[in-house]
C-alpha cells in the first residue's frame, strides 16, 4: 500500500529493524564485561536506544559505568545510526561486491532521505566519504587538542570518541562531567559545534554543497537552499535568544566575560537543536530558556542526515504556506512552487508531532509528578527529536535516569519513532483504509 508515494512496509521494516539493534546491543551492553557498575535489562536498552537513535539520554554514565568495551559498542550504535542500519549493510556488499536487491536499494533510498532510486549507489558511495573523511579530521583535530593534557593513547581515543559522536549528533560523551570543563576553550567548542552542524545538514546538501563549491554543480536545489537558510537563521536567532535570556543569571553564564557568554550561548543553541552536548548545567537555565529550546529541538535539523524532530523544511513549508494563503494561495520559494503534496505531509508532520509530544508530556506528568513540567516538557522534546539535552538528575545523567520504568518506556519509544521520523512512524503503526470510490458532498464548517 502506498500513500505520498511511499510503501508503508518499508518503514515498518525499518522501524523493526532498528528495535532488533537496539535489543541486541542491550544485550552486549547487558553483559557483564561491557558494564562495571550494576545495570539492568531496561536501562542497558535504553542506553542501546539512545545511542542507535543518535539520541544521547544517558541513565547511565558513559565514561564510569561501562567498561571500554561497552563504550566501543555505544560508539558502533551511534555510527550505525549516523549512517543507517541499511547503510552499513551495504557497506559490507559494497565490499563483497555482492548485488543488492530492490527491497534493500528502497530502504537504504527511504533511510537516506534520497529522492529517487537514479543514482542512489553513487550518491551512497560519497556519503561514505564524506561521512569518514569528516570524522576523520574531527578526530585528528580533538585528538590534537585532548593530548595537551593527557597521554595521546588516551587522547586518540577520546578524540575519535567524540568525533563521531558529534557529527553523528548524539551527544554521547566519555568524560565523567561531559564538557563542562572547556565551556571556556574555544577549540573544544568550535570543533564539536562545527562537527554537530556539518551532520545536522544532511548527507544531500552535504553533496550537492561540495559539489556546488568544486564548480561541478551550476545550481543548488531548492531543498539545499531551504535547509541552509533556515539552519542560518535557527543558529543565530537560537543563540541571540539564549544571551538575552542568561545574560545575568549567575547560575550559567552572568559571570562570563562578553566573549565566553557568546561562545556558551553558540553552544548551547546548536545542542538545541540536534545534539546533547553541554558545557553548562542545563537544570539552571530559565524556564524561558528551557520552553525555546524545547521549541528549537522540536524543530530539530535537516531530512536524510543525523539530526532529528520535525526537520526545518517541515517548519520552513508551513511557514510558507501561511504567508502565501494570505496573499494569494500559491506557495513559493527561490523562483519554485511547493507542491501540494509537500505542504500536506508538513502539516501530518506537524500535527503528530504535537499530538505525540502533548500525550508523552502528559503520561510522564502523571507517572513523575514529583518533577517540573518544563524539565518533563525539555526531557520529551529531547527524546522526541533524539537531541539528548536535558536538564539532569542533579548529578552526572540525565533526568530520565530517576523515572520509573513505565516513563524510561515512554521515552524509548519516543527515541525510535524519532530516529525513522515521525511521518515514516505513523505510517509504519496505522494501517491504510482501504480505497473509498465514493464522492461525498463539500460541508462546510466555521472556523
Amino acid at each position: 500500500m502506498k500513500q505520498f508515494g511511499l510503501d508503508r512496509r518499508t518503514f515498518k521494516i525499518l522501524l523493526a529493524g532498528y528495535i532488533i539493534i537496539a535489543l541486541f546491543g542491550a544485550l552486549l551492553l547487558h553483559s557483564s564485561w561491557a558494564h562495571t557498575t550494576p545495570i539492568d535489562f531496561l536501562d542497558a536498552f535504553f542506553t542501546s536506544t539512545s545511542a542507535v537513535s543518535m539520541t544521547g539520554l544517558a541513565v547511565k554514565n558513559t565514561a564510569v559505568d561501562f567498561t571500554l568495551a561497552g563504550q566501543i559498542i555505544i560508539l558502533a550504535l551511534v555510527q550505525i545510526g549516523g549512517l543507517g542500519y541499511m547503510g552499513i549493510g551495504l557497506f559490507v556488499y559494497i565490499l563483497i561486491r555482492k548485488k543488492v536487491g530492490f527491497s534493500a536499494r528502497n530502504l537504504l533510498k527511504e533511510s537516506l532521505f534520497y529522492p529517487s532510486m537514479d543514482g542512489l549507489f553513487k550518491f551512497f558511495k560519497k556519503v561514505l566519504l564524506f561521512i569518514f573523511t569528516i570524522e576523520l579530521i574531527g578526530a585528528i583535530l580533538l585528538t590534537m587538542r585532548f593530548a595537551l593534557e593527557m597521554n595521546f593513547k588516551k587522547a586518540l581515543w577520546f578524540g575519535i570518541f567524540h568525533s563521531i559522536s558529534a557529527f553523528n549528533n548524539s551527544g554521547f560523551t566519555i568524560f565523567e562531567h561531559g564538557l563542562i570543563a572547556y565551556k571556556h576553550d574555544i577549540a573544544i567548542n568550535l570543533i564539536i559545534t562545527s562537527l554537530i552542524i556539518i551532520g545536522g545538514l544532511g548527507y544531500f546538501v552535504l553533496v550537492e554543497l561540495y559539489f556546488f563549491q568544486r564548480k561541478k554543480l551550476q545550481n543548488l536545489s531548492l531543498h539545499t537552499k531551504m535547509v541552509v537558510v533556515a539552519s542560518i537563521f535557527l543558529i543565530f536567532s537560537s543563540t541571540l535568544i539564549i544571551f538575552a535570556f542568561e545574560y545575568s543569571n549567575p547560575q550559567t553564564i552572568g559571570h562570563f566575560s562578553f566573549f565566553d557568554k557568546i561562545l556558551s550561548s553558540y553552544f548551547i543553541a546548536i545542542n538545541y537543536r540536534t545534539a546533547g552536548f553541554n558545557t553548562l548545567d542545563m537544570g539552571h537555565l530559565h524556564d524561558a530558556s528551557l520552553f525555546f529550546g524545547s521549541l528549537f529541538m522540536v524543530i530539530g535539523g535537516a531530512p536524510g542526515g543525523t539530526a532529528g524532530g520535525m526537520k526545518v523544511t517541515t517548519v520552513m513549508v508551513l511557514l510558507l504556506y501561511a504567508y502565501w494563503s494570505i496573499r494569494d494561495g500559491r506557495v513559493r520559494i527561490f523562483g519554485h512552487e511547493i507542491p501540494r503534496e509537500t505542504i500536506s505531509k508538513a502539516f501530518i508532520i506537524a500535527v503528530g508531532s504535537a499530538v505525540y509530544i502533548v500525550i508523552a508530556v502528559i503520561l510522564l506528568s502523571l507517572l513523575e509528578s514529583n518533577f517540573d513540567f518544563i524539565a518533563l516538557l525539555f526531557e520529551t522534546s529531547s527524546a522526541f527529536a533524539t537531541v539528548g539535552i536535558s536538564v539532569g538528575n542533579g548529578g552526572t545523567l540525565s533526568l530520565c535516569a530517576l523515572f520509573s520504568d513505565p516513563s524510561k518506556v515512554i521515552i524509548i519509544i519516543m527515541m525510535l519513532s524519532g530516529r525513522i521520523g515521525v511521518f515514516a512512524f505513523l505510517l509504519s503503526v496505522f494501517k491504510q483504509d482501504k480505497a473509498i470510490h465514493l464522492k461525498f458532498p463539500e460541508g462546510k464548517v466555521n472556523l
